[in-house]
């Protein structure tokens, strides 16, 4: 009888674990949002993004990247319209890197944006998460990440149309 119970109570800690670590961990299809661009194309999307980007104090647009051409031009397929839009704030940034045990979040940066077209003709924009990338880390990538750059994300994906 007595191992009964123990199997039992083995039984029981290994689910509750499971049960708790499903709901520690977030879900990472939340990581990356995808959401339907109210323009019509993938050059009025992104011309709207980095003019938001641009209006925003502190932010610079480091880049467009084309990617679908770049794709093409080094011998990969053609592919329908991806373009990644490249934003740094130098002092959310700097606040971040300046510290040895935050500088693994450099991968994440510069911020980027895509705009793409999918087959069914529409046109999306993809990012992370900022907010939630905050909830995972600690220390000044949580404070910064999860403040003011999901602050300042949600008006560069603000349209007025």
């Amino acid at each position: 009888m007595k191992r009964f119970f123990s199997l039992v109570g083995v039984i029981w800690l290994a689910w509750s674990s499971v049960v708790l670590a499903e709901q520690a961990m977030p879900d990472p299809r939340q990581m990356i949002v995808e959401k339907e661009s109210p323009f019509a194309t993938v050059e009025e999307t992104v011309s709207a993004i980095k003019k938001n980007i641009e209006a925003t104090e502190g932010w610079v647009v480091n880049g467009i990247k084309p990617m679908n051409k770049k794709i093409k031009e080094l011998g990969g397929p053609e592919i329908l319209p991806v373009t990644l839009i490249d934003a740094c704030n130098p002092h959310h940034a700097g606040a971040i890197l300046k510290s040895d045990a935050d500088r693994y979040a450099s991968v994440m940066m510069p911020c980027t944006i895509s705009v793409y077209q999918k087959s069914d003709g529409k046109i999306y924009i993809g990012f992370v998460n900022a907010r939630m990338v905050g909830q995972m880390f600690g220390g000044a990538v949580a404070e910064i990440m999860g403040g003011a750059v999901a602050d300042d994300q949600d008006k560069f994906l603000s349209f007025d149309k």
